[in-house]
């Protein structure tokens, strides 16, 4: 019987597609991202479900919309009752084992993966839940602000700079010790990381690594407020723009630590590829490289995600393994929804096995030259809304739904930029029609706002409980036996140090 592949993920956080292309931008240091790409088969219109970490990541799990898995914002509850990939790879024999962040909201701080290596940067609780109810209200102790772009630029260390150190040195300790397993079970091993995800700064070896590079300029620059969609005007507010200016060297600085941070991923993995070799696990194991949402970076005079704009609703995304896939690039449309049903026929899952209702498979585009060709579709309700936007893109076309706002119809290969709405045009307007009637044949809308706005109310009332009292945290604790570790007297030191040792001392 052959064995299965092993799986190793490598998941980014708020990296846009727009530097991915067909590969990292050529402008970026990335040697190990470029190598890697070259290799692979590239998915350069790849899309996010969700443009918010919670509700992406829940979908990345699942592969359903944010209207099935009830992950609407960053403090929306994970069920444990809804399968993942995870689940269905522990179900066929893997060894499914996390490494980062997941920004899983809940009791449930696993969903499927039999071990995890170190905690979330994010809380679990439902401190973060927005407020439909009022709509005008801004809750400035979590929502993201400027301050982040007019503090860009270079530090020793961050939060997120220490998190992410930690998440690349657990997964090289895992493969080291998956290199020393006395059985040979197949491994998912998921590594997150929290980068280029706001604040934007960097160390300085990365920030030096730009100097004197000609950075890329702004695509469509700031727009004053009164110019901008109403969504995007939410956004502005949302990110309590009165209260920051932003000066032009602000705008370069924070895109410059941004790439500094791509290349300081790029680093970490290249060291997580070389633990990968070092196990003897390059021949056997397949590669995914994607990310959650993009940044608008700027452009538009947005920034971070919460947009259906393609700096934000664009991802990178690519399979690796070249004994069994010849490398290719595919322009149409993919989305992160079609990972988990991907890597569950990789891992020759049969139907009982199947978890997702919106993704597709991407096998047959991996094995042959056949390419995706389903519409991809996408969802908002965090923070920033106030009723459910919706997004289906379909060849050329991009249509974005809210029924509190104007339609907004966009042709990408016309207008990559998205400056035209077609749907202020009389010429197209049974574009408009066929696909507002293709949105109420995929949603009910007004089901949807009622069972978001239930699930913001009954979360409210219940954080308002569980923070008076005893607080008793759902953050996932990483489980360390020291006992077991290292020398200890109940061990033989002798087969402690002969199993320690990969490869082993030769006879």
């Amino acid at each position: 019987m052959q064995k299965k592949p092993n799986i190793l993920i490598l998941m980014v956080d708020q990296l846009s597609g727009q530097f991915f292309k067909d590969g990292p931008a050529d402008f970026l240091h990335a040697p190990n991202l470029k190598k890697l790409a070259k290799e692979s088969v590239r998915f350069n219109n790849a899309y996010c479900a969700s443009p918010l970490c919670s509700p992406a990541r829940a979908s990345f799990m699942t592969g359903n919309l944010p209207s099935i898995t009830g992950v609407y914002d960053n403090a929306a509850e994970f069920s444990s009752t809804q399968p993942t990939f995870a689940h269905s790879l522990r179900a066929l024999g893997y060894r499914t084992i996390l490494s980062g962040k997941m920004h899983f909201v809940g009791a449930d701080q696993l969903h499927g993966y039999e071990e995890r290596m170190t905690t979330d940067i994010y809380p679990a609780d439902f401190g973060w839940t927005p407020v439909w109810d009022r709509p005008e209200e801004r809750v400035d102790w979590w929502y993201h602000n400027l301050g982040s772009v007019t503090g860009a630029g270079v530090a020793a260390t961050s939060n997120q700079l220490e998190y992410d150190d930690e998440v690349a040195y657990n997964a090289k300790l895992k493969l080291h010790q998956l290199a020393r397993r006395a059985d040979d079970k197949p491994f998912c091993l998921t590594v997150s990381f929290t980068h280029p995800h706001d604040p934007y700064v960097t160390r300085q070896k990365y920030w030096d690594l730009y100097d004197g590079v000609d950075l890329p300029e702004l695509d469509v620059e700031a727009m004053a407020y009164e110019d901008q969609d109403t969504h995007s005007q939410r956004l502005y507010q949302a990110v309590d723009y009165l209260n920051f200016s932003p000066t032009e060297k602000n705008i370069q600085d924070a895109r410059r630590a941004y790439f500094g941070n791509i290349s300081y991923l790029d680093e970490k993995i290249g060291e997580i590829l070389e633990a990968l070799a070092d196990g003897n696990f390059e021949d056997d194991t397949i590669i995914c490289f994607c990310a959650d949402h993009g940044d608008m970076l700027g452009e538009r005079g947005l920034w971070y995600k919460m947009s259906f704009f393609e700096g934000s609703m664009r991802v990178p995304m690519m399979f690796h393994a070249p004994k069994q896939f010849a490398a290719k690039a595919y322009e149409e449309p993919a989305s992160i929804l079609d990972l988990a049903p991907t890597l569950i026929d990789l891992a020759g899952g049969a139907e009982k096995h199947r978890v997702s209702a919106h993704g597709h498979s991407l096998v047959n585009s991996l094995r042959s030259q056949l390419p995706p060709s389903h519409t991809v579709i996408g969802e908002y309700v965090g923070e920033g809304s106030i009723d459910p936007m919706l997004m289906i893109r379909d060849g050329d076309w991009k249509f974005n739904y809210c029924e509190v706002d104007k339609p907004q119809l966009f042709n990408l290969h016309d207008d990559p930029t998205e400056l035209k709405n077609l749907a202020e045009s009389k010429e197209h307007q049974n574009k408009v029609d066929e696909f507002t009637k293709l949105v109420h044949q995929r949603w009910n809308v007004g089901q949807f706002r009622e069972e978001v706005l239930q699930s913001q109310r009954q979360r409210h009332l219940v954080y308002e409980g569980l923070r008076n009292g005893d607080f008793q945290p759902w953050d996932y604790q990483p489980m360390k036996d020291g006992t077991a570790r290292y020398m200890r007297n109940h061990l033989d030191l002798n087969v402690l140090e002969a199993h320690a040792r990969y490869p082993r001392e030769s006879s």
